[in-house]
């Protein structure tokens, strides 16, 4: 038992000191762009592959729902926050998968949709997944705004991104972690600025 309890100790500490050293300023920098996008009617997607594919899709979930209801009646009001999560349609991931290959299955589907304007909203712990890395290049070549979440000093990911917001570890689980923290403080930034919209205070 107190073997396990200082392997939880040591990884808290790690963890804080991520939290410690989280890198506020792009993730405030990345809702200056989502509230641009919203503004001018334009649409956010987001992917990445396993812990980052269930946050590409707790995003839109937060993003697309939470940035309205629940909370101020006046938010509600508001007109919706267009977001896309392109990890959710399993069938037509795996067909691209299947049919073309793994490195396309966010590019493909990005093809069908993006606009210059939009925005691109990659998620890779090591900043090197393919298939992320695909659908910045065709998102940039677009016209589209990419903003990514990253870690292990950014990877080839950091150099394709209008905004990166990369985690300074090394730890993937502490990455992730992380990851998910800097989606939650996004969204409750988006939420002030909307009611500040809503309010006509912005």
């Amino acid at each position: 038992m107190t073997e396990a309890l200082d392997v939880y100790s040591q990884y808290l500490a790690k963890l804080k000191s991520v939290i410690d050293a989280m890198p506020v300023r792009e993730i405030a920098r990345a809702a200056d762009i989502l509230v641009a996008a919203y503004q001018a009617d334009h649409t956010i997607f987001t992917f990445g592959n396993g812990g980052s594919a269930a946050l590409a899709s707790h995003m839109a979930a937060d993003l697309g729902k939470a940035t309205h209801v629940p909370g101020p009646t006046v938010l509600s009001k508001l007109k919706r926050l267009k977001v896309l999560a392109l990890t959710d349609c399993i069938p037509l991931l795996t067909a691209w998968a299947n049919d073309a290959s793994y490195e396309v299955v966010f590019a493909a589907q990005l093809e069908n949709f993006i606009q210059p304007g939009d925005v691109v909203f990659g998620i890779s712990g090591s900043g090197n997944s393919p298939n992320v890395l695909r659908a910045l290049e065709l998102a940039r070549k677009a016209g589209a705004t990419s903003v990514g979440f990253t870690g292990c000093g950014g990877g080839k990911m950091k150099d394709l991104l209008d905004c990166a917001i990369v985690m300074p570890s090394d730890n993937m689980q502490i990455v992730e972690d992380a990851h998910v923290i800097g989606a939650h403080l996004l969204l409750v930034d988006l939420r002030v600025r909307l009611t500040a919209l809503a309010e006509g205070k912005g």
